[in-house]
């Protein structure tokens, strides 16, 4: 007789075993209606699970953020039963939900085509008009292998021999498709929201390069039409801003096969990135940062010390020399700043010490993940480390949340979500070390009074971390700056500092970066503006235009002026029409274009047309 608890504190008792659907009947019709989900316990279920036992239940209807996630998993797996209804030889794999919506691998000798997707598409919406009841089977290990073998799905039968022993066996039923899956599920394929595909795309066999190469059918998924409406509507506005066509059209940048994930930066490109390090080493400058540079490579030794090597070997460039050594290209800043910092005796007068860098750092992504400025292999971080005493870490850790709150607003960022990451599970330190540095950081947020979001388990293996979130002009989410705690790598690499007691201590160090990643911010810099930059971001702020060639003496004193100001200014006398040098320069984004003519020179002046503007 399961007592079962209600979010609203009130109880029932059932007489036998009772489903979720069964509990939503008993609350009301239209409750039973709207169900979708039950939540058991903390655990997502199938409406249809029978709870035997006492338990805090929640039923889950389309408005609960949790069947979302549901949502897209069903869309996934009805896209693998119209694939196999339209292609029977066609092997599925595995079909998870993502952020914004799901994708399926298959294995197919022919390639799927958009007119593929369309029939595709078509063929799942006869799948959900049909509202197939969808079933929950458990099976026994060979049942499962065996079925899924004689039907010539190895994949399954694959994934089902990696399995732990213990694990149950759980197959979902929906019509004639049958598909392996832990689920949960929604009741049946009728109860899925709006759905589109999108594109197909190559995707290694369980992410390994060395194995067979699959196809990855994505779509996204909503609870309603007017939800997917408004994220179409969004694709589509992203598609427009998007950084790597406007980075050619603004001449920005390119990139080439021969240096994959890293960027060759046009000289506009490069003048916008120079102002955004001004910018920042300004602001370091004033906030009492002094800046360092220190060597890219490094021998094994440091990394190994700092616990780099075991930590993050396969992501790091290497490379061995005549006489064996073997040499690691930095993944990151953190060892160099330690170097500097120990290599004199300093003093408990000299704390807090903020010292910045605008490192250069490789990481290896697979070639599948880079994306134009966003994910590369190479790029530069506006990289601190702070060294302070255990009684500074709270102020410390403040001034810089203060410090990127302000950085974000000046580059039109005011909408910024603050995450705290705790302890991951792989990690180096005690428990009473992150002890130490969780509550110092948390400490600090709590005294500002922001509010912020917890991520369990997703802190720097060596600290807890801060990370700062920005939402762009259409609503898209980048995490760019973060703060770390750390009293584990002064340890390991033997930082210390002479106390007011004449002993030798150990700092707290602070890692901070406000942009991140320059060239990624770069990039959300581009597409949160569509190419329009502020004026004094702009790499190119005034084009100074001739409408006849009698005039270019004077457009070139107008240039030479224009630059005296401290102007970003480029002269366009070329015997071209007007007209179309204003098209060109507003394809370009230029801000300003400054148009020259017999009429101003008559009369000392000019004409100005602001970008947008038709006058």
């Amino acid at each position: 007789m399961p007592i079962i608890k209600l979010p609203d504190g009130t109880s029932r008792e059932y007489d036998t075993t009772v489903s979720g659907i069964e509990i939503a009947a008993s609350i009301g019709p239209s409750l039973a209606k709207a169900a979708l989900l039950v939540e058991v316990n903390g655990d997502l279920c199938d409406l249809s699970l029978p709870i035997s036992e006492d338990a805090e239940i929640r039923i889950i209807t389309e408005k609960d953020e949790e069947a979302l996630e549901v949502i897209r998993h069903d869309s996934a797996h009805i896209l693998a039963e119209a694939v196999k209804e339209l292609w029977p030889e066609t092997q599925v794999t595995i079909g998870p939900a993502i952020d914004n919506g799901f994708y399926y691998d298959f294995a197919r000798e022919t390639p799927f085509s958009i007119e593929d997707l369309e029939l595709i598409e078509k063929r799942m919406l006869d799948i959900v008009s049909r509202n197939e009841k969808i079933e929950r089977e458990v099976w026994s290990r060979n049942d499962a292998t065996e079925f899924f073998s004689q039907a010539g799905e190895h994949y399954k039968a694959e994934i089902i021999s990696g399995l732990p022993e213990e694990e149950p066996i759980t197959i979902y039923r929906q019509g004639k498709f049958v598909d392996l899956c832990r689920g949960p599920h929604l009741p049946s394929t009728g109860r899925v929201g709006a759905f589109k595909l999108l594109k197909v795309a190559g995707a290694y066999w369980r992410g390994d390069s060395q194995n067979e190469m699959l196809q990855r059918i994505y779509g996204t998924a909503w609870s309603t039409k007017k939800e997917l409406d408004l994220y179409l509507q969004r694709l589509e506005e992203a598609e427009k801003r998007d950084h790597r066509r406007l980075g050619r059209q603004m001449d920005l940048f390119h990139f080439q096969e021969e240096s994959p994930g890293a960027v060759f930066w046009h000289p506009k490109g490069w003048r916008l990135f120079r102002s955004l390090v001004d910018y920042m080493r300004e602001r370091q400058e004033l906030a009492g940062y002094v800046e360092i540079n220190t060597p890219e490579i490094m021998d094994r030794s440091m990394w190994e010390a700092s616990g780099h090597w075991q930590t993050f070997r396969q992501h790091m460039f290497t490379t061995q020399t005549e006489d064996s050594r073997i040499f690691a290209i930095k993944p990151m800043n953190c060892p160099g700043g330690v170097q500097v910092f120990r290599n004199n005796l300093r003093s408990y007068r000299e704390l807090p010490m903020r010292i910045a860098e605008f490192g250069k750092v490789h990481r290896y992504e697979p070639s599948g993940s880079l994306h134009g400025l966003m994910r590369v292999r190479a790029f530069t971080q506006d990289d601190a480390h702070i060294f302070c005493t255990e009684s500074q870490v709270q102020d410390e850790c403040c001034s810089v949340v203060e410090l990127i709150l302000s950085i974000y607003k000046d580059f039109g960022f005011a909408d910024v979500k603050i995450k705290f990451a705790d302890r991951p599970e792989v990690r180096i330190g005690s428990d009473e070390t992150w002890d130490k540095l969780e509550s110092a950081l948390r400490g600090a947020l709590d005294s500002m009074g922001y509010k912020y979001e917890v991520n369990p388990g997703e802190g720097a293996f060596y600290g807890p971390k801060i990370e700062f979130v920005l939402t762009d002009a259409i609503g898209r989410e980048w995490q760019c700056g973060t703060l770390q705690v750390d009293l584990n790598l002064p340890e390991r690499l033997d930082a210390n500092y002479i106390g007011i007691d004449g002993e030798k201590h150990r700092p707290v160090m602070l890692h901070r970066a406000l942009f991140g990643s320059l060239e990624r911010f770069t990039g959300i810099l581009i597409e949160h503006y569509s190419g329009n930059l502020p004026l004094w971001l702009s790499p190119l702020q005034v084009v100074v235009a001739s409408i006849t060639n009698e005039i270019d003496d004077y457009a070139r004193q107008v240039l030479d002026s224009l630059r005296s100001k401290g102007l970003k200014a480029e002269l366009d006398i070329r015997n071209e029409k007007i007209g179309y040098k204003i098209r060109e320069h507003s394809i370009a984004k230029v801000p300003i274009i400054v148009a020259l003519g017999a009429r101003e020179v008559e009369n000392n002046t000019v004409a100005i047309r602001r970008l947008g503007s038709k006058n």
